[in-house]
């Protein structure tokens, strides 16, 4: 992986000495009071916070998280880190907050990912305290740029009905088979299955186990994974899960392996369940 959007505990010491850097810890509040980075700031609702892609739900979105990374000190002169427990044990929570501010059109420059997460940070050796942050608040910038990186419920039905474009979707196998609605609980939505014409790859396929714990395969692997369900780099995908966690994990993976055009439709199969005329796939796919 090269450097553009993940870093090693080592390179995000270095950053930390030479710049101005804000460390956002997505982790819940237990586990940030016990130990984090030094001077992190916790934002989990980067984990829990369900979204609709309705107007209004969107809207609602900017508003929180705007705020949120205001907050914790975001002005868009800073490089935002995000960082997570480990890239599995968080469902994806660092790379959703990654896509958010991109969304937000924070500039793409100034975010980055802890690759392998806390645990890769104490793994390394590197400092951690129990100590709260209190950041100074920022204005946060105010920008469209990311508006495109989302697929809206009114962009996603057209999508369905495009055969062009692939529909990845990265749930875990209980998910994709119909035995469970959710990671809350089986019968978290109302409705069980697949959104129509979806494709599956288990978000865990991005990773591999290391020393330093779970970390991105590297793109020809990532590549390689993306080819048995038809993706190649200039293949046109939609990526969702159940609230757009773990999609963003696949989101970063698939752009740093250089597939061109993806997307990332937020809502998920917590939006699209729970709309009663909208059409889904039920059982053991075909």
């Amino acid at each position: 992986m090269n450097n553009r959007v993940l870093v090693s505990p080592s390179e995000l010491a270095e950053m930390i000495d030479r710049e101005s850097v804000v460390l956002v810890d997505t982790r819940d509040a237990a586990s940030y009071a016990e130990a984090h980075l030094p001077g992190a700031v916790n934002i989990h609702e980067i984990f829990t916070y369900l979204a609709s892609t309705t107007p209004e739900g969107l809207i609602a979105l900017r508003d929180t998280f705007a705020q949120a990374f205001a907050k914790a000190g975001l002005s868009g002169r800073e490089t935002a880190l995000v960082y997570e427990q480990s890239m599995t044990t968080g469902f994806g929570q660092s790379c959703r907050g990654y896509v958010l501010l991109r969304y937000l059109g924070y500039p793409r420059d100034k975010i980055r990912i802890l690759h392998g997460g806390y645990s890769a940070w104490r793994n390394a050796g590197l400092p951690s305290t129990s100590d709260a942050s209190s950041p100074a608040p920022a204005t946060f910038p105010s920008a469209e740029g990311g508006r495109s990186l989302f697929v809206d419920l009114a962009e996603m039905k057209r999508v369905v009905a495009d055969p062009h474009i692939v529909k990845l979707d990265v749930r875990d196998v209980d998910e994709w088979i119909g035995e469970s609605s959710s990671p809350y609980g089986k019968d978290f939505c109302p409705r069980k299955g697949r959104i129509p014409g979806a494709v599956w790859l288990e978000w865990y396929r991005m990773m591999k186990p290391t020393a330093q714990g779970p970390m991105f395969k590297s793109p020809s692997e990532i590549l390689a994974e993306c080819a048995t369900v038809g993706i190649s780099r200039d293949t046109p995908v939609v990526v969702f899960c159940f609230k757009g966690a773990r999609a963003s994990n696949t989101f970063v993976a698939l752009e740093e392996a250089g597939i061109k055009d993806v997307r990332l439709y937020l809502g998920s199969w917590n939006e699209w369940s729970r709309d009663p005329t909208l059409p889904i796939e039920e059982g053991l796919p075909y």
